[in-house]
């Protein structure tokens, strides 16, 4: 088995690039990734110098890029995508250029190819936002999509573009829509991994609003567990949603955080609320429970406490990120 990883570079890319490697040791894989700012070969360096691992870098924009990293492959996975909402709301265009172009891009190039099946990682942000006063109602692979930031709605032209190729051209593709993952290697613009490097260094934990905002969240190496099985076992043309179990708004993951590294709750600080601000995510997860027997098996209380353990451990790794002046002078959360 030959698979093209798009995006391999990035937080959920590269733990499912190590996770695949370490299960399939006979697989190739073929890592297809611009760099951008998020994007961090260091994440890779175990894999660096196995033979069944090449990496290519390259836009998924640019079809004679694409083309080339694809020839070969029997299987794609599309991770590569512009993620930052609050980035989509000053700059959309990108947003734009990268996840519906260059998801067309592959699209296009994957069946000129005809390869045996592609998958599709999408978000839950594409269906909008869920009721705080109750919590029975969650996403599923029914929900009428409804997105609210540039960055759902482009996320949401990719996820209507695959389904086009599946109906149309009978192409043999996959979705899944997940919730918010956290654990090693997340770049710290995101909400986790930015409180956890700033109570380290004892600045403040920059909480939207009230702090009242929910979202569901998913371990990372759960999330490829559930990919796997997609690629695996998956039925061509299906949605599949995938959830952790775990609803958390900021005041509990900011409270969460400072309690198990003994720092001071003084850190919270409220900030203005985003524009258009989502209140809850929350996904059921029923359909790939029933059907490839998948469920989340790290609960949020053992998550967090390994995703710190390893911001701990590699404070090299984050530290050279956030030395860097973009993020010096605009640390932002994104859930």
């Amino acid at each position: 088995m030959k698979i093209l990883v798009t995006g391999g570079a990035g937080f959920i890319g590269s733990n499912f690039i190590i996770y695949m490697m370490d299960k399939y040791p006979n697989y190739e894989i073929v890592n297809l990734d611009k760099l951008t700012y998020a994007g961090n070969l260091e994440n890779l360096k175990e894999v660096e110098g196995n033979p069944n691992y090449t990496f290519i870098h390259g836009d998924i924009c640019d079809k004679k890029i694409v083309r080339h990293a694809m020839k070969g492959c029997d299987l794609v996975v599309h991770f590569a995508a512009e993620s930052h909402v609050d980035k989509s709301i000053n700059e959309p265009s990108v947003f734009i250029q990268t996840n519906v172009v260059g998801t067309e891009v592959l699209l296009e190039v994957a069946k000129e190819l005809e390869i045996k099946r592609f998958h599709h990682i999408s978000t839950d942000e594409v269906f909008g936002t869920l009721p705080l006063d109750n919590l029975k109602v969650k996403f599923n692979e029914t929900t009428p999509y409804y997105p609210r930031s540039p960055y759902s709605a482009s996320k949401a032209g990719s996820d209507h573009l695959v389904r086009a190729y599946i109906e149309t051209y009978n192409f043999p593709a996959t979705i899944s829509n997940c919730t918010n993952n956290y654990g090693p290697l997340q770049f710290p613009e995101k909400i986790i991994p930015l409180f956890i490097t700033n109570a380290f260094e004892n600045k403040p934990l920059p909480i939207y609003g009230k702090g009242k905002a929910v979202r569901d969240y998913l371990y990372v190496i759960d999330h490829c567990v559930a990919i796997d099985l997609i690629i695996h076992k998956g039925r061509i043309g299906e949605t599949y949603c995938i959830g952790g179990d775990s609803e958390k708004n900021g005041l509990e993951i900011a409270d969460t955080i400072l309690d198990i590294l003994d720092k001071p709750k003084t850190l919270k600080t409220f900030v203005e609320d985003r524009k258009g601000h989502d209140m809850r995510y929350a996904m059921n997860h029923s359909k790939i429970t029933s059907e490839l027997g998948w469920k989340p098996s790290v609960s949020f209380e053992e998550g967090i406490k390994k995703t710190i353990h390893w911001y701990e451990t590699n404070k090299p790794w984050w530290q050279k990120i956030i030395s860097k002046e973009y993020l010096n002078s605009n640390r932002e959360t994104k859930k």
